[in-house]
């Protein structure tokens, strides 16, 4: 009776690595494929033009002119009313 008792312990204890192994070998896929989506996302980041840069220095420009315009034209109405 005691072969019978060790040779179950033996099988639960297979069942118990087996579900452990596989639990690890799902984590380490899980965590390789977010390896690999940062590293892109990275490079992505890296290799992508930055337009906002342009649009700021093209909307400074663009809000300094306007409102030299209105300096000028205000400059104007006060010469103009003396």
């Amino acid at each position: 009776m005691n072969r019978i008792e060790d040779l179950v312990t033996a099988l639960q204890r297979r069942e118990e690595e087996k579900t452990k192994n596989t639990v690890l070998w799902v984590l380490a896929i899980i965590g390789a494929v977010a390896a690999v989506a940062g590293i892109a996302y990275a490079v992505y980041r890296f290799f992508t033009p930055d337009y906002l840069e342009d649009f700021e220095e093209d909307f400074d420009e663009d809000y300094d002119d306007y409102f030299e315009d209105d300096d000028e034209d205000e400059e104007k109405e006060e010469k103009e009313d003396k």
